[in-house]
């Protein structure tokens, strides 16, 4: 199969940017286009923004979608890689309704982050689980990285014990 385009999702989350990494290098080993897609929807959801639906407000929202995929793609790929054909978009719509209809075109690739790690990571997202049900392309999920797998534990195990990262510099014999 030829891949022509790969799709990603980038949300700022650690999975998926590790799904971006990912996605950047099997674009650059095919020679293919890297289109990663930041969706939002407004504050309040569409059903408020039809309530009271507002020109400039719908503005700033997209302007601040295109920042946080700016942000996004700075700090997982360092800036917009200059040796890829490189398309970002920002769409308004549930996520994986947008990256299903993005990748779309013969040759696309869609790729997701999993989640976090253990049984049934996959059935926890329900972007990921969209996009598996609805793609008409193949769809790779990339796992996330260990880094991302000790914070979380780290984090789980300071809010089991009612401690902050502060509180455990401070009482290092009670981390």
């Amino acid at each position: 199969m030829r891949v022509n385009r790969v799709v990603t999702g980038l949300s700022g989350s650690a999975g998926s940017l590790q799904a971006l990494r990912f996605a950047a290098e099997m674009a650059r080993d095919n020679h293919a286009e890297l289109v990663p897609v930041l969706a939002w929807t407004p504050p309040g959801g569409e059903v408020a923004d039809r309530r009271y639906p507002c020109a400039s407000l719908r503005a700033i929202w997209n302007e601040e979608a295109w920042n946080g995929l700016r942000a996004a793609v700075s700090l997982g790929l360092g800036g917009e890689p200059a040796d890829i054909t490189f398309s970002p978009l920002a769409v308004r719509g549930p996520a994986g309704e947008v990256l299903t209809c993005t990748a779309r075109e013969p040759g696309d690739v869609l790729v997701i982050g999993a989640g976090r790690h253990g049984p049934g990571r996959l059935l926890q997202s329900s972007t990921a689980r969209y996009c598996l049900g609805h793609a008409s392309c193949p769809v790779i999920a990339v796992p996330p990285s260990e880094l991302a797998a000790h914070a979380r534990a780290l984090g789980n195990w300071l809010t089991r014990h009612r401690l902050s990262a502060d509180d455990a510099e401070l009482h290092p014999t009670r981390a």
